[in-house]
């Protein structure tokens, strides 16, 4: 029963938003994904919903699957001729110099009373994490060694600055970044595509139901090959992100080349619309503030906050001066610092498939390297 009543929240919550924004039209301009935010963090904290037993289990699991449903579902809906490879490159280069940037320098002020070798370890974990994603933190730490207490503090810290940074996307993000940098006439070519799920091609209705079971079922295939995958390369036969996404991203566009599947594209990109508030419901639905580690070093949680938004300020910057625009600015930099899955989330809340293709590529070459960069890093600072 408990089961039940889990999976109706989880999956119902995002349908019965969707619905009713066909009614109130202030939903749209909300965003049903913040209302999503907002009731996933009431529930988790106010709530003994997600005390039961197994329903932390079940969410992790729901969050898990939701990612690659919805990122072969929103390339599916894009239009390649609208992709800019050298964007993509021009964004991670200027991404990537602004995260080296702030990293290295911020071990110069912050390190306070620190030693030296566990903050350089902190700064080299940071790198890994904020080029790279969570898979190249756990590889840096074994490399390097780092003391679990370390690691405690860097995922807590990282967790609820993330969190923030996350939420000022979702709430300002498009407005911030198209009023600070450059934003050209593909605006109005993405006007159609803002966040309204239930427009005409809603994917749901049965008028278009088999072209939603078509695309549903290749999402799934392509999950399941893309799972298999990434476990068969792995050494210790578990997910590979890196191969996960690229995997999701090739079979995904090679897709594109069915004629059925270029059909109604806004039917296909909603339909991956709504898996991304699934997601959405279940990472807000996972955070529990009161049970959030606060007391670790103050200096850990000053150099994660710059990590974050320092590089963020710089890549503006760059960006002014390369020329690139706030939508692939905003996507790049979610890819890097939040990672590849939450890119799908950040192009609906642009309205904008077209930054999907960029997200990814910034997203998997950071996954490349960034286990190169963090101990990289972890060396130069360690001569000081």
């Amino acid at each position: 029963m408990k089961t039940a009543l889990f999976l109706i929240y989880i999956f119902g919550t995002p349908l019965l938003l969707m619905n009713l924004s066909r009614k109130w039209r202030w939903i749209d301009r909300v965003s049903p994904m913040t209302l999503l935010y907002i009731i996933g963090l009431f529930v988790a904290n106010c709530t003994p919903f997600m005390t039961w037993s197994d329903s932390s289990q079940l969410n992790k699991t729901i969050q898990d699957l939701s990612v690659p449903m919805s990122i072969p579902l929103m390339l599916m809906a894009c239009e390649l001729k609208n992709w800019d490879s050298k964007v993509a490159i021009k964004t991670f280069i200027t991404g990537l110099v602004a995260v080296l940037i702030v990293t290295v320098s911020g071990f110069f002020l912050f390190r306070g009373t620190m030693d030296n070798r566990d903050f350089a370890q902190v700064c080299a974990s940071v790198t890994g994490q904020y080029t790279g994603g969570t898979t190249n933190v756990i590889a840096i730490a074994k490399a390097i060694d780092l003391k679990p207490e370390l690691f405690l503090y860097l995922t807590s810290y990282d967790m609820v600055i993330k969190g923030i940074y996350l939420l000022f996307i979702v709430f300002f993000g498009k407005k911030v970044f198209r009023t600070l940098l450059p934003y050209g006439d593909h605006s109005k070519h993405n006007e159609k595509i803002e966040t309204h799920p239930l427009a005409a091609q809603f994917p749901f209705s049965k008028d278009h139901i088999g072209h939603t079971l078509l695309v549903l079922g290749l999402a799934v295939v392509i999950a399941a090959i893309s799972f298999v995958l990434s476990k068969l390369v792995s050494p210790n036969k578990e997910v590979n992100m890196t191969i996960l996404i690229l995997a999701l991203t090739t079979l995904a566009l090679c897709t594109l080349l069915i004629k059925p599947v270029r059909k109604q594209q806004q039917c296909t990109f909603d339909l991956g619309l709504y898996f991304v508030y699934v997601f959405c419901l279940t990472i807000s639905s996972s955070i529990n503030i009161t049970t959030m580690e606060w007391a670790g070093s103050l200096s850990i949680l000053y150099y994660i906050i710059y990590a974050i938004f320092g590089s963020l300020i710089l890549q503006i910057i760059f960006a002014r001066i390369w020329k690139i625009d706030g939508d692939n600015v905003v996507v790049g930099s979610i890819a890097l610092l939040n990672s590849p899955p939450f890119v799908p989330m950040v192009a609906a809340v642009l309205g904008n498939r077209d930054v999907m293709m960029v997200g990814i590529t910034i997203g998997l070459l950071g996954y490349m390297i960034g286990n190169y960069l963090g101990i990289g890093v972890y060396w130069l600072l360690c001569s000081f």
